[in-house]
């Protein structure tokens, strides 16, 4: 039980595409669900929104059968998002905290509710629009999973960052360098799977990759990476599920995240790191809050420089990499985090009611 507070009353609120955890890749739901259990560990009462095919030590409240991703009817995605919010809020009177991972579907809810709403907000903020509805909703409380994330909008309504975290006992590390270069993720031209190819060519050391493709980069995958997979040294392995993942990155000599976009936290990084490998990472987004350059790995701005970082990255003490993982990304270090938000955005809204109890439950401004 954390030492901060009496148990809390939380509601974790999960988008409905993948399952808590995913059955293979899903960034925002894997930590939907590494929070919800640390936070069941430390003693707080935790109700899970997720779909039905999640597996949790928390109350679950289904929004749907099963992951969207993966239910071969496709069925509709806000249907389903709104029947959910609309439960979660119809229950908000048996919660002390609602914590939302849904980017903005609940927003106009969550300002119409006494009970304090935290929204994470998981995605890139550099999109058309979001300017205008994050000043809309500007009294509503947002977590941020980098400071690097908030940089298109460093005016809107930021309670704290806090970084994603693992649960210590996830990974089992490994103090050999590996034989390899390894990939993991997703395959989009944002997230420099052709760079990585030309790393592990240019430098002599095979790579492997793991990842999936998403609908919606499928061309992109069958015009410019399919004709990539077959040069030498070039392994596709496909999306991997969590077991996986421990021999994947800890057989690796160096995990490449050669990232060319604003990447909100990059999960992959610290699963990397978990496992004692190191990270050789774009100088994008999150990635210098993440990597400790010469320590737990090397940021870079060319593919030059990435190809003498491999040369590096066995010199590199992967028993360092795992204690800064433990140190400053594990699941326990994580939900303290959140609790001390929840704690702190409460006080303030009881604060900010008492003024209307006072002028007999009317609004004041």
């Amino acid at each position: 039980m954390s030492a901060l507070h009496k148990p809390l009353r939380i509601a974790q609120v999960a988008p409905l595409h993948e399952s808590v955890p995913p059955r293979l890749y899903g960034g925002t739901e894997r930590v939907v669900s590494y929070l919800t259990e640390e936070l069941v560990r430390q003693g707080h009462r935790v109700t899970l929104f997720a779909s039905g095919d999640s597996t949790t030590s928390a109350a679950l409240v289904p929004g749907c059968e099963r992951a969207l991703r993966l239910d071969p009817r496709r069925p509709a995605t806000g249907p389903l998002h709104t029947v959910m919010i609309e439960e979660v809020f119809k229950r908000a009177a048996t919660f002390d905290i609602i914590h939302c991972h849904t980017d903005c579907m609940h927003f106009s809810l969550a300002r119409r509710e006494s009970v304090p709403v935290l929204t994470t907000l998981h995605g890139r903020l550099d999109l058309a629009g979001l300017d205008s509805l994050h000043r809309e909703f500007s009294e509503l409380p947002l977590v941020s999973i980098s400071d690097a994330q908030r940089e298109p909008l460093r005016w809107a309504s930021w309670a704290a960052t806090v970084h994603h975290g693992l649960p210590a006992e996830l990974h089992t590390p490994s103090y050999q360098p590996g034989s390899y270069l390894a990939f993991l993720g997703r395959i989009s031209p944002e997230k420099g799977v052709d760079r990585a190819i030309a790393i592990a060519q240019r430098s002599n050391v095979p790579l492997r990759i793991a990842a999936k493709v998403d609908e919606a980069d499928r061309e992109y995958f069958a015009s410019y990476i399919k004709p990539l997979l077959s040069r030498p040294l070039i392994q596709f392995v496909g999306e991997i599920n969590e077991n996986d993942k421990t021999t994947f990155l800890g057989g690796a000599l160096a995990l490449l995240f050669p990232i060319d976009w604003p990447e909100p936290f990059g999960l992959a990084m610290i699963e990397a790191m978990a496992c004692g490998t190191p990270v050789i990472a774009f100088e994008r987004g999150s990635v210098p809050e993440v990597v400790d350059p010469g320590q737990t790995g090397y940021i870079v701005d060319s593919i030059d420089e990435a190809v003498e970082a491999v040369h590096k990255a066995r010199d590199l003490d992967r028993r360092l990499c795992r204690q800064v993982f433990e140190e400053r990304f594990s699941a326990e270090r994580m939900a303290l985090s959140y609790c001390e938000v929840y704690l702190r955005i409460s006080a303030q809204q009881r604060a900010q009611l008492r003024p209307q109890q006072h002028s007999g439950g009317r609004r004041v401004s």
